[in-house]
């Protein structure tokens, strides 16, 4: 409990010490002022409708909101403009989803934020489990692309994909009838059409979404380390045998992490796998009956190997363009490996439960890290009704991602 709260009091000041960055953008006010200023850049995943800004002159952060604000953008990473569209407000969670083909509109206000700006433009819309296409071509009025799945009937699902005669009606410059044939409704997709269209009318474009695509959202690390392990175990059904409790043992694990960072939020969130093989070797001789004509010593051993998979997810403050700190949290399974417990009067299969790891950390050039983590207890001995047992872990990990 006490390395639980240390960690606590670690990851507070890392969140009241990590960095805000603000990078150079614009605003454009309902007036038609542009203002050049430093936009905090959270990289939104839903649609925002405000964000913070500050000077170059001045640390006082400020904020704007989408009723003083017609455009604003960010270093030609990302672009927002503000439009009164009619947004189709059907669901395509299978447990909301309608039974009806035509979309159920609704007019908003909101901030557009550009996929592809050119002759044609491809603008994206995200709000919870709204995920919506917008265009507009030859400065036409801004639309939907309309894509709905629908209940057909109880057991079949049907697909309005009338965004595709849009395409096809309204892009017709470098786009073949294959193309839009085998166009989903996502990002990358849209993009390319949107694109080659550009390119073939005007041979400009800016596509937005080329940034995304050039993330690297995935990471692979070896992750060797030390465990600080301790063990004991009672039995409660015998007052004669006493608590054993191990002496703590330091031993070496080794792991390899996939991790998975999350596309949005600036690379901020990630979560992650990542099998390791640890164990834990201790024995330790007791008395019972101590200093009484029937005192007697007997010797308990304890072999313990496993593999545990942390399930988890992770957040990173950067510091600057080299340096990050992380905090992560996990759920640990895990699967022991042929581990047992010998006293003298019985041997005991080891049968490990489930537990829960919180980690703090550093790295340095998205390769070297080294973190500090604690997990809370597990049993070793769930399948045996007589004994209580508490096993616990801090470790100190290196790690070196490969890629």
């Amino acid at each position: 409990m006490k390395k639980i709260s240390l960690l606590t009091g670690l990851i507070s000041t890392c969140l009241f010490n990590a960095q805000i960055k603000f990078e150079k953008g614009y605003f454009i006010n309902n007036s038609g002022q542009r203002t050049e200023v430093l936009i905090k850049n959270l990289d939104w995943k839903n649609n925002p409708t405000e964000f913070e800004y500050r000077t170059e002159e001045s640390s006082d952060i400020k904020t704007q909101t989408i009723k003083n604000i017609q455009e604003f953008g960010i270093d030609n990473e990302r672009k927002y403009i503000r439009k009164t569209v009619m947004i189709d407000q059907s669901s395509e969670q299978m447990q909301t989803m309608s039974d009806h083909k035509n979309p159920d509109f609704k007019e908003e206000t909101v901030f557009l934020k550009y996929v592809v700006e050119g002759k044609a433009n491809l603008y994206y819309y995200e709000n919870k489990d709204l995920e919506k296409f917008f265009f507009s071509s030859n400065d036409s009025e801004i639309k939907q692309l309309v894509y709905k799945p629908y209940y057909l009937n109880s057991a079949q699902i049907a697909y309005n994909e009338e965004y595709k005669k849009q395409i096809s009606d309204n892009l017709k410059c470098g786009v073949e009838k294959s193309d839009i044939d085998k166009v989903d409704y996502r990002a990358k997709d849209l993009t390319k059409i949107f694109m080659k269209y550009n390119e073939c009318s005007t041979g400009t474009a800016v596509n937005y979404n080329q940034t995304l695509e050039k993330r690297d959202l995935f990471n692979l690390t070896i992750r060797p380390g030390v465990n600080f392990s301790s063990f004991e175990m009672t039995n409660g059904y015998y007052s004669t045998v006493e608590n054993t409790k191990f002496d703590k043992e330091t031993s070496f694990r080794i792991g390899l992490e996939a991790e998975f960072i999350l596309p949005f939020n600036k690379n901020k969130w990630a979560i992650f796998a990542e099998p390791t093989y640890q164990y834990y070797k201790s024995e330790k001789e007791s008395i019972v009956y101590p200093g009484q004509y029937f005192e007697a010593k007997y010797l308990s051993k304890t072999d313990y190997k496993s593999i545990e998979v942390p399930l988890g997810v992770r957040h990173y403050f950067f510091l600057n363009d080299k340096s990050k700190i992380f905090i992560n949290a996990a759920y640990v399974i895990d699967f022991q490996i042929k581990s047992k417990i010998n006293t003298n009067y019985t041997e005991l299969e080891i049968s490990s439960g489930n537990n829960f790891a919180f980690g703090i950390g550093y790295k340095y050039n998205n390769k070297f890290l080294v973190e500090f983590r604690t997990s809370t207890q597990r049993t070793l001995l769930q399948n045996y009704n007589s004994w209580s047992s508490k096993y616990q872990t801090s470790s100190i990990i290196l790690g070196y991602t490969l890629f």
